[in-house]
């Protein structure tokens, strides 16, 4: 890329992420230099400007609190939730048929005082099969329940295995599945990946009798087996971030690009440090995740993955094509195409936000 042209892409980008923020000036973000373990490589990245977003709730604090509930489409007839006036508890019938569940629909209610995050590849496991959230959104507390977007990472099966549905602290799905979620948005494209994703971890783990029996990614991905191998790539990587020097931890990282085979093919950025950390011993093991598969079919020599490279893979968001969706002063939803990536750019349109919350970037 010549010096113009790149420099023609980073206006380019600016202009859009100020458009992006509601006016407000973007943060700079800066590519740090990389940690690496084995064939994975990640490259921290700090901002100019945080944003705090301690005033959000996430899926997995939302779940094991009880505040917040997902269940099948149908399942949520009858759900309860407190009237914030005065805090008692009152019978708010869920408005979908009480016998239509569908596969890539469930039923979310955020009972709790503040609005939940969702993030695009966050699982969450039973009711009748397990399912991958499919697009970041952000859902207001004490609302009404919301038709939550997913799509299942467990077929096959159909059978109720409880009725409502949990999560994992350290299960989220590996890129090449959110990718497809996020980006192809098609389900069989979702099934594919995760048949390909339980083949590399049977390969890791042959005699595992738990994933030759379940269809699911998520008992895939928790064997014991190939938790330890995910571990030895996630678990270094995850002290060497907690070890850098202090210089660098001081200027509080906001999220990290991420290299496989020294090819850098993902990035995740967050409006502050403590959101990004809380999403880091999720976001580490899904990239392991995706970093093992490789492993199973002999590696392609690749030349180092440089700073550079992944400075210029964050900074260019010039788009081929863009789509926003947004719901009125909640949130808006960006996605941007360009020539061999694809970018989704949530925004937090709440009183006193107005701010960017999370980026998501793949290279196709």
């Amino acid at each position: 890329m010549s010096v113009r042209t790149s420099a023609i892409a980073f206006l380019l980008s600016i202009a859009f992420l100020i458009s992006s923020n509601g006016g407000a000036p973007p943060p700079h973000y800066t590519v740090l230099n990389p940690i690496s373990q084995g064939n994975l490589t990640v490259f921290p990245v700090t901002a100019s400007t945080a944003f705090n977003t301690g005033g959000f709730i996430t899926l997995d604090e939302g779940i094991r609190s009880g505040k917040v509930i997902v269940t099948e489409k149908g399942g949520a007839q009858g759900l309860v939730r407190p009237r914030p006036s005065d805090g008692v508890w009152r019978e708010r019938p869920f408005p979908f048929h009480p016998d239509a569940p569908e596969v890539n629909r469930l039923a979310l209610i955020n009972n709790s005082d503040r609005p939940l995050l969702l993030l695009a590849g966050e699982i969450v496991t039973g009711g009748k099969q397990d399912r991958v959230v499919s697009k970041d959104r952000i859902v207001p507390g004490h609302g009404e329940p919301v038709d939550l977007d997913v799509f299942c990472v467990e077929p096959h099966r159909w059978i109720q295995s409880s009725v409502g549905f949990g999560t994992s602290s350290f299960l989220m799905a590996q890129p090449s599945i959110r990718s497809k979620a996020m980006a192809d948005q098609d389900q069989q494209e979702v099934w594919n990946q995760v048949a390909r994703s339980r083949a590399g971890f049977l390969a890791i783990a042959p005699e595992a009798g738990e994933i030759r029996s379940s269809s699911s990614y998520a008992v895939a991905a928790q064997n014991r087996a190939v938790q330890q191998r995910i571990d030895s790539l996630a678990i270094p990587l995850a002290r060497s971030y907690e070890n850098l020097p202090e210089e660098l931890r001081l200027q509080h990282a906001v999220g990290a690009v991420v290299a496989v085979n020294q090819q850098v093919i993902w990035a995740d950025v967050f409006a502050d440090a403590s959101l990004f950390e809380h999403y880091w011993p999720k976001l580490v093991r899904s990239y392991a995740a995706e970093a093992l598969l490789p492993l199973v079919a002999p590696a392609v020599a690749h030349t180092p993955a440089t700073r550079e490279a992944a400075q210029i893979f964050l900074d260019t968001l010039a788009a081929k094509h863009e789509s926003i969706e947004t719901e009125p002063g909640i949130y808006r939803t960006t996605e941007i195409s360009g020539d061999d990536y694809d970018a989704f750019i949530l925004t937090s349109l709440l009183p006193n936000t107005g701010f960017t919350v999370h980026l998501a970037k793949m290279k196709h």
